[in-house]
C-alpha cells in the first residue's frame, strides 16, 4: 500500500467518440496494460471531448493524449504535442498498417438508391458529429472539395449532431438527414453490438479498403496518435513508447506501432483551410471581403464620388462650353457689326473727303463743258457759213472728245471712291497707287498746289498686298490734310515763301521708297508747325485742329493701314511742315 501511495501519477487524456462509458470500456484495457507494465506510475484515464481535451492540454493538466489524426495535428501545431506511437489495427481483425487505418463511411438508409459520385450529394442534407471530427467529417469534406462541392458556399446542407456518433445514425434513420458521415468500421461495430439493425443503414460510395475488413467511402489515413505533452519527461515518454510497442493486440485487434507520417493528414486540413491552416482563410477573397469589406466599399464610394465629380465636371464643362460658344457667337456677331460700322465709317470718311474736295467740282466740270459748248457752237457757225473744213471739223471733234473724257474721268474717280463695297486684297504696285491718289486729288480740287511724286529707283516695281480703294483713301486724306495745312499757312494768298510752284503755292511731296524690306509712302507738307500737345493727340478720335473738322480722318487712316499689317506715323519737320509715313509690308517675292 505504501508503494502504491508513493507511485507518481501519469494523466492520460483520451478523445471521446461515443458515450463516456463506451469510451472508458474501449480504452480501459490500454490503461490496465500500462499500469501492469509500468507499476511505478499511477495511471489516470480521463475521457474528454475535443474542446475540453484541447483546454486540458493547454493547461498542462495531462501528460499524454490519445486523439484522432486531425486533432493531433492541431494540438501539435498549436500546443507542441509530439506523437510517440500510432494506432494500428481495426475492430474485429488484425490490421498492421498504421498509415491506413482511419477513413470516412457515408451512410444512407437501407433500400435507398445510392449516389454514384460525391457530386450527386449536391443540395442534400449531410449529418456529421462536428467540423473537427477527422474521420467523421473532415476526410469526407476533402472529397467534396475534390469534386467541386463547397459546403460552406451552400452546395450541401450540413447537420451537426454532436457526440456521440450514434446521433449521426439516428439523424439518418429519422429522416433528419439524407446521408451521414461516421468513422470507418464504426457501422460494422454497431452491427456486431446490435445497436443498428441489419439492413437499416448502408455504406455508399464504397471503395477498396485494402486489408481493412470494413467498408470505406474515402481513402484511409494514419491511425490515432499517442502523443506526449511538451512538459512530459523524455524518460517517461521512452518508457511508454517501449511499452506500447511491446503490447499485443487487444481484444478488438488494436495495437500500437511506431509513429506514422501524418503528411496526408496535413493535406486534408490544408485543403479545408481549418486549424492549423485556418490562416489560409484569411487570404481567400471571401475572408478578405469579410474582414476588409470597408476597403472595397471605400474604393467603391470613392469611385462613385469620382464618377459623380466627373459627371458634375462634364456637366459644368458642357455648360461652360455652351456659354463659351454663345460668347464666341456673340463676339463674332459684334465683330461683324463692328466691321460693318467701320466700313460705314470709312465710307462716311470718304464722302467727307469728297465733300470737302468737291467744293470746286462744279468749276472743274464747267470748264470741259464750256469748252465742249464753245467747240460745238463754233462748228455750227462755220458750218452755217460754209467755211468748215474737214480738218477743222476733225480737230474740233477731237477737242470735244478730250474734254468729255476729262469730265468722265473726274466723275469716275469720284464714283469709285464713293462706292461702298467689301474690301478686297490684291497685288498692287505702290507707285501706281500713289499716282492714282494724286490724279484723284487733282481732279477733285481746283487750283490745288503742286503734288510732286518722287519714286526711288529701287521702289519703281515695289508691290504691296491690299485694297486699292482703301489705300487711295488714306493717301487722299493725307493730301487733303496737307492742302489744309498750306491754306492755314496763307498759301491761298500766295505769299511766295518756301519752295513753291508758279502760282506761289508751296508744293506737297509724295515719296515712295523701300526701307528695311518695307514700302514707305510719305506725304510731306510745308504747313505751320504743330505744338507738342497737338502732335501727341493727332491720332485721337474726334481731335482736330480744323474749325470744321470731325477728327476722324487720321484715326480711320491708321486703322486702315494697321489692317494692312503696316503703320502710320507723323513727324514734324524743321523749320515747318509735317511728314506722314505709311509703311506697308513689301509683298513676298519683291523683298529681294
Amino acid at each position: 500500500m505504501a508503494a502504491a501511495a508513493a507511485a507518481a501519477p501519469v494523466r492520460l487524456g483520451v478523445l471521446a467518440v461515443s458515450d463516456d462509458g463506451d469510451t472508458q470500456r474501449t480504452w480501459q484495457p490500454l490503461r490496465a496494460a500500462l499500469a501492469e507494465r509500468l507499476p511505478q506510475h499511477d495511471w489516470q484515464l480521463r475521457v474528454l471531448d475535443l474542446d475540453t481535451l484541447a483546454r486540458a492540454v493547454a493547461a498542462r493538466e495531462l501528460d499524454f493524449v490519445v486523439t484522432n489524426p486531425g486533432h493531433y495535428v492541431v494540438l501539435e501545431a498549436r500546443l507542441g504535442v509530439t506523437r510517440i506511437a500510432t494506432q494500428a489495427g481495426s475492430e474485429g481483425a488484425a490490421h498492421e498498417d498504421p498509415a491506413h487505418a482511419v477513413g470516412s463511411a457515408v451512410l444512407m438508409r437501407g433500400g435507398a438508391a445510392p449516389p454514384a459520385r460525391w457530386s450527386a450529394l449536391r443540395g442534400r442534407r449531410v449529418a456529421a458529429v462536428s467540423e473537427q471530427a477527422f474521420g467523421g467529417y473532415q476526410v469526407a469534406a476533402a472529397q467534396w472539395l475534390a469534386e467541386g462541392l463547397d459546403a460552406e458556399s451552400g452546395a450541401l446542407t450540413r447537420v451537426f449532431t454532436g457526440s456521440p456518433m450514434t446521433r449521426v445514425a439516428d439523424a439518418v434513420l429519422r429522416g433528419d438527414a439524407d446521408v451521414g458521415i461516421v468513422r470507418t468500421c464504426l457501422l460494422e461495430q454497431w452491427l456486431r453490438e446490435g445497436r443498428v439493425a441489419a439492413g437499416a443503414l448502408q455504406v455508399v460510395l464504397a471503395r477498396p479498403a485494402g486489408s481493412l475488413p470494413c467498408q470505406t467511402s474515402s481513402p484511409l489515413y494514419p491511425g490515432w496518435a499517442f502523443a506526449a505533452l511538451p512538459g512530459t519527461p523524455p524518460a517517461l515518454s521512452r518508457e511508454v513508447l517501449t511499452t506500447l510497442l511491446a503490447l499485443p493486440a487487444d481484444a478488438g485487434g488494436l495495437r500500437w506501432s511506431v509513429p506514422a507520417d501524418y503528411q496526408r493528414v496535413h493535406e486534408v486540413l490544408r485543403a479545408l483551410q481549418v486549424e492549423p491552416y485556418a490562416f489560409l482563410r484569411e487570404t481567400r477573397w471571401q475572408a478578405l471581403m469579410h474582414r476588409y469589406w470597408w476597403l472595397p466599399a471605400g474604393v467603391l464610394l470613392l469611385a462613385l464620388l469620382g464618377l459623380a465629380y466627373t459627371l458634375r465636371v462634364e456637366v459644368l464643362v458642357q455648360r461652360r462650353t455652351a456659354e463659351l460658344q454663345r460668347s464666341l457667337a456673340e463676339r463674332d456677331r459684334l465683330a461683324r457689326e463692328l466691321e460693318r460700322e467701320h466700313e460705314a465709317l470709312d465710307h462716311l470718311a470718304r464722302l467727307s473727303i469728297l465733300g470737302e474736295l468737291s467744293a470746286t467740282l462744279g468749276h472743274e466740270l464747267n470748264q470741259p463743258l464750256a469748252t465742249i459748248a464753245n467747240y460745238a457752237a463754233s462748228v455750227q457757225r462755220r458750218a452755217a457759213r460754209s467755211t468748215l473744213s474737214p480738218q477743222a471739223l476733225e480737230q474740233a471733234l477731237a477737242d470735244i472728245t478730250g474734254q468729255a473724257e476729262r469730265a468722265a474721268q473726274v466723275l469716275q474717280g469720284i464714283r469709285e471712291l464713293a462706292r461702298r463695297r467689301a474690301p478686297r486684297r490684291e497685288r498692287l504696285l505702290a507707285r501706281q497707287v500713289a499716282e492714282q491718289a494724286i490724279a484723284l486729288f487733282r481732279g477733285l480740287q481746283s487750283q490745288a498746289p503742286e503734288v510732286r511724286l518722287v519714286v526711288a529707283p529701287d521702289a519703281q516695281a515695289a508691290c504691296v498686298q491690299g485694297d486699292a480703294r482703301q489705300l487711295q483713301q488714306v493717301l487722299l486724306n493725307l493730301l487733303k490734310n496737307a492742302l489744309d495745312a498750306h491754306r492755314a499757312g496763307g498759301d491761298d494768298q500766295g505769299n511766295g515763301k518756301g519752295d513753291g510752284n508758279a502760282d506761289g503755292q508751296r508744293s506737297i511731296e509724295l515719296d515712295v521708297q523701300r526701307r528695311d524690306g518695307q514700302v514707305v509712302m510719305a506725304v510731306r507738307d510745308q504747313g505751320p508747325p504743330l505744338t507738342d500737345e497737338q502732335r501727341a493727340r493727332l491720332f485721337e478720335p474726334f481731335f482736330t485742329t480744323k474749325a470744321d473738322g470731325l477728327g476722324l480722318g487720321l484715326p480711320i487712316c491708321r486703322r486702315i493701314v494697321e489692317a494692312h499689317g503696316g503703320s502710320l506715323r507723323a513727324q514734324s519737320l524743321q523749320p515747318a511742315g509735317m511728314v506722314f509715313e505709311v509703311t506697308l509690308p513689301l509683298l513676298q517675292g519683291d523683298a529681294a
